[in-house]
């Protein structure tokens, strides 16, 4: 039996009905094509971080389990799994799935690509994960909440889940939505719902009773005389903040008994 999940229904069709332009770094997606230096840029930094991995390795995190949850094409799944990850990458569409699916095969890269849901995974029992990657994924969802709380359990004890969203304010709804959908047309209009972006408190207050530590936001902004984003203080629109999941507290050892002196006979 399916488990209840949190997706949108016409989320996924809106995303399903231009699935095979993912890879296309001039179509529809070329605004994620453009994001994705910055995205990769802290994924990186945070996990090298969080495991303690050589930054000169090659493929500094072999041995390290990865989740790209709302995969899409495979923008993410695919440089995580040079970089050495054991990639997971799911999403709730089968276009999508079969479009990353199709596009990994021809790099050579394997990756354990599922039409699913993080909800699905957690009821079918999957083996936690060392890294989640929840990146512009909870702005899409019916219940933001319960998707998030879905997606921490999936973590190891020790494990680290980034977030990126886009923060509910008056400045985002000019850039993100107006200026970015409607006079700069980056992405196709109706993309975004301005009520469905959440603010760093709301992510915190999702988590609450969660053993986890979420830390941030960390801003992201767009540098338009370099054509380039870049990481900032300025989270009032696009934002990425860490979960990391409590490991089990070390029980010191017992301290050894002390041997019983014996009383000398007289």
């Amino acid at each position: 039996m399916t488990q209840a999940s949190s997706v949108d229904p016409a989320e996924v069709e809106r995303f399903s009905r231009i699935a095979a332009e993912w890879w296309d770094p001039n179509g529809r997606f070329a605004p994620l094509h453009r994001f994705n230096p910055v995205r990769l840029a802290f994924i990186r930094d945070q996990a090298l971080h969080r495991f303690g991995r050589d930054p000169a390795a090659r493929r500094p995190f072999t041995g390290l389990r990865l989740l790209d949850i709302g995969c899409g094409g495979g923008l993410l799944a695919e440089p995580m799994t040079r970089l050495g990850f054991a990639v997971v990458a799911v999403d709730a569409s089968e276009r999508n799935i079969g479009t990353a699916s199709a596009h990994a095969a021809e790099q050579g890269l394997a990756i354990d690509y599922r039409a699913s849901t993080a909800e699905d995974l957690l009821a079918a029992g999957e083996p936690g994960f060392d890294v989640i990657l929840n990146m512009e994924v909870i702005e899409h969802v019916a219940d933001p909440g319960e998707y998030l709380r879905s997606c921490a359990r999936l973590l190891k004890p020790g494990g680290l889940m980034i977030v990126a969203t886009l923060n509910r304010t008056l400045k985002a709804f000019a850039l993100a939505k107006l200026g970015a959908e409607y006079v700069l047309r980056w992405l196709p209009a109706g993309t975004h719902h301005w009520s469905k972006f959440l603010k760093p408190e709301e992510i915190r207050g999702f988590l609450e009773g969660e053993p986890v530590t979420v830390e941030g936001p960390f801003g992201v902004v767009f540098d338009p005389l370099s054509g380039r984003w870049k990481q900032s203080l300025d989270a009032d629109v696009n934002y990425m903040m860490t979960v990391l999941r409590d490991a089990p507290k070390q029980l010191p050892p017992p301290r050894p008994k002390r041997a019983r002196r014996s009383k000398p006979k007289a």
